[in-house]
């Protein structure tokens, strides 16, 4: 898998293999990227999470665009130590990415003592993981006032947007192929 654009652009992740582990394709990537810059993200200084992180592939293409800071939590050791030495690979600072090899749900529980302002969130599929996920991730202080939500899930899930937490407002619903990406921001109070 390639990254797209950026810094490391034409550069080759390695990624996981085996049940549960779906690389975002490339098309999908490229589309969910143009999606956030067309809604005003701009990468530089930008703060990053990207859950059931799997590769990395998606919070890699974003600190290649420039992003300040990515974190990547993901809960199997292999995937883990996978993204770790594609970050050594790259070249990218330590001081820029973290791993996290912990349950999303458990760390998205606790208080978050930083913020971010995208969150990548891409569940197993079948796995049920979405609503807690955002339920934790707005409750627990993860998303920063503004921030954007950028959700990859199965085409067919029974979603609605506005319903799944009404502390966020649904931007972006769209389907390709057998993958569905629904973007939210955070509601503006008042």
């Amino acid at each position: 898998m390639r990254i797209i654009a950026g810094e490391y652009g034409g550069r080759v992740l390695k990624t996981a293999e085996g049940p549960g582990y779906r690389p975002a394709m490339s098309r999908v990537r490229e589309a969910l990227f143009s999606m956030l810059e067309s809604r005003g993200v701009v990468w530089p200084g930008l703060r990053v999470l990207d859950l059931f992180a799997g590769s990395g592939s998606l919070a890699f293409e974003a600190l290649s665009r420039g992003a300040a800071e990515a974190w990547f939590v993901e809960t199997a050791p292999k995937a883990a130590e996978l993204i770790r030495k594609n970050a050594r690979t790259l070249g990218i600072a330590q001081e820029r990415w973290q791993v996290v090899q912990e349950d999303c749900n458990k760390l998205l529980a606790r208080r978050s003592r930083t913020t971010f302002d995208v969150m990548f969130i891409d569940p197993p599929y079948g796995a049920g993981q979405l609503s807690p996920t955002l339920r934790n991730a707005v409750r627990n202080g993860w998303l920063a006032d503004g921030g954007i939500v950028a959700v990859e899930v199965e085409a067919r899930l029974p979603l609605d947007p506005e319903r799944e937490n009404a502390a966020l407002v649904p931007i972006v619903d769209r389907t390709y192929g057998q993958t569905r990406i629904v973007l939210w921001t955070t509601r503006e109070n008042g």
